[in-house]
């Protein structure tokens, strides 16, 4: 029997690979001659780094730069390999996790670190980066990022802005000759699971600033300076942003990909799935196993797990999933090709016991829907039944 495992990350818990062991411990000690597969996976949210450097049999490698307020920060990213695709996480050099409540502030945050750590990569030779831009701290649209490789964004008096989303309404003239040329011979895939625009009641300000530390009156501030910086875009670049779908994700990050470095909005999950070369793990397989930290009602909008779910139904595939915990509306996930799910807590216990166990607990708890599965097969194709 194959089996392959593609669980997402237990987000604040465990990653994705450390999640696909824990599972393939489970299976072979209830199939000990299973043929097990590993297929860490993600929706190019937390995680995404070490699924892709998992599977791809790349390595983890360390840069300091710029962090969102405008400390130094060590951040990771991932070579491939492939030796050509890079992948990092914005969250690592410009994320909310970085910054302390009470410091946290999108009218100053900036993404000038993800523009640095782009330069470092691109000065290791990757021509090809998988970007995933969730948990941002900032509100710059990117802003900082193009300042760092060397784009100019000029006020009326000619000189440069200073970081975050509140001096964009300043910007007067964006001067893109000093863009470093590498840019021009790379291609940026945009993990991107939102279709927030720009700007407006649904846009990055309204939506997502409150959470970044932003009161009511800053959210007015910053959507107009979105508003005003997709004007001067649109004079400037050409692309008119604020019609684009997921323009707004990450602070308006989403509409800076695609104005400052020709980016490709698409959903992570397929970014991912694609990257890894998802389909041939598929071939001969009898079983799926996947999981995340919660399955819930928001599972079946593009998460991971039912991206492995959707390309193994269409195989005819079946998948179970094990996951941290089942919330509301779990049962959704059935119209979308996951069979089954089951909770890892066998008994009422803490988010941090189930943290710090979550290993143990991932793979008792894949051993015994394994156990119930074998024991079904049995019972449905036994005389009589």
């Amino acid at each position: 029997m194959k089996i392959v495992i593609a669980p997402d990350s237990y987000k604040g818990s465990i990653y994705a690979p450390e999640v696909a062991r824990a599972m393939r411990n489970g299976v072979l000690r209830a199939l000990p001659d299973a043929e097990v597969v590993l297929v860490p996976i993600a929706d190019g949210g937390d995680g995404t780094l070490e699924a892709l450097v998992s599977t791809s049999n790349g390595e983890s490698r360390t840069a300091e730069v710029t962090g969102p307020m405008g400390e130094p920060v060590q951040a990771s990213w991932g070579a491939l390999g492939d030796n050509r695709t890079a992948v990092i996480e914005m969250a690592r050099t410009s994320g909310l996790a970085l910054v302390p409540t009470i410091k946290q502030n999108p009218l100053v945050a900036t993404t000038f670190g993800l523009g640095e750590m782009i330069k470092l990569v691109l000065e290791s030779g990757y021509r090809s980066f998988i970007l995933g831009i969730g948990g941002s701290a900032t509100n710059d649209a990117g802003s900082g990022m193009a300042q760092a490789l060397g784009i100019r964004l000029l006020d009326r008096k000619g000189s440069d802005l200073p970081f975050g989303g509140g001096a964009l309404s300043e910007l007067s003239r964006i001067d893109m000759e000093g863009i470093d040329p590498r840019i021009c011979e790379s291609e940026f895939s945009v993990a991107c699971d939102v279709n927030n625009p720009l700007t407006g009641p649904e846009g990055a300000s309204a939506v997502y600033g409150p959470q970044k530390g932003a009161t009511p009156a800053v959210v007015s501030q910053l959507d107009e300076a979105l508003a005003h910086f997709a004007e001067i875009v649109r004079r400037d670049i050409g692309p008119n942003i604020s019609d684009i779908p997921g323009s707004g994700a990450a602070g308006g990050l989403g509409g800076g990909m695609i104005a400052f470095l020709g980016g490709n909005l698409r959903p992570g999950t397929d970014i991912v799935l694609e990257s890894v070369n998802f389909e041939q793990y598929l071939k001969d397989a009898n079983l799926i196993i996947t999981g995340e930290g919660q399955l819930d009602f928001q599972t079946v909008y593009s998460k991971a797990p039912i991206g492995v779910a959707q390309r193994a139904k269409e195989k005819g595939i079946p998948v179970i999933a094990v996951a941290g915990s089942l919330g509301e509306g779990f049962t959704n996930v059935h119209e979308h090709g996951i069979s089954a799910a089951a909770s890892i807590i066998p008994a009422p216990m803490s988010l941090e016991t189930a943290s710090e166990k979550a290993f143990d607990l991932i793979a008792s708890a894949t051993e015994q829907a394994i156990r119930m599965l074998h024991t079904g097969s049995y019972v449905f194709h036994s005389p009589g039944s």
